[in-house]
């Protein structure tokens, strides 16, 4: 462990990276692995501590992942989500908090992690959105979510945020789509 230690700090990029693939297999690779994740700047070894990570899966490990959502870098956000997506359940308990996050950005994220959810819970997770968020954007991207996963129970919801939105024609849009695609299930 001190040699996977050791390299995950100080080692090449080869070094790291092979690191970060053992890390996740030893008892306090979760120590490790989040360690590293919050001073590496090599994509490629970001990649194999985010797997290692994704391989955990505890809420602990998704928690390592979730400050790479407000990175200004595309590729960083992309590989969290990816990452994140793969351990829905560690993820799941985070969503909550993400879905209520000052950030609108991480909201709008947190949207789309909410894929991997059971559609009661994507319902009441999204349906709060739909009900209390502030941004247009964000409950655009519950609604696309929605119209996926949900069903006719959400009908009002989505007419109760039309209403909250009525200068948006594309969230109106979507809302309509939506609002077609889970009536039709009745």
């Amino acid at each position: 462990m001190e040699t996977v230690e050791r390299n995950l700090e100080q080692g090449t990029s080869d070094q790291r990276w092979d690191a970060a693939r053992v890390a996740a297999q030893l008892p306090d690779g979760l120590r490790l692995l989040s360690r590293a994740m919050s001073v590496e700047r090599d994509p490629h070894v970001r990649e194999a501590i985010l797997t290692g990570l994704a391989r955990i899966g505890t809420p602990e490990s998704a928690e390592a992942v979730l400050p790479d959502l407000r990175s200004d870098d595309s590729q960083l956000r992309a590989t969290a989500l990816d990452a994140l997506r793969a351990m829905p359940s560690a993820t799941g308990v985070h969503l909550p908090r993400l879905l209520r996050d000052a950030d609108p950005d991480v909201r709008l994220l947190a949207c789309d992690l909410v894929r991997g959810q059971s559609a009661a819970d994507a319902g009441r997770l999204l349906g709060e959105v739909l009900a209390q968020d502030s941004e247009a954007n964000v409950c655009a991207a519950a609604v696309e979510v929605l119209a996926e996963t949900g069903g006719p129970n959400l009908l009002p919801l989505l007419k109760q945020c039309a209403s909250r939105f009525p200068d948006d024609p594309f969230l109106a849009f979507a809302i309509r789509v939506a609002g077609e695609r889970l009536g039709a299930q009745r």
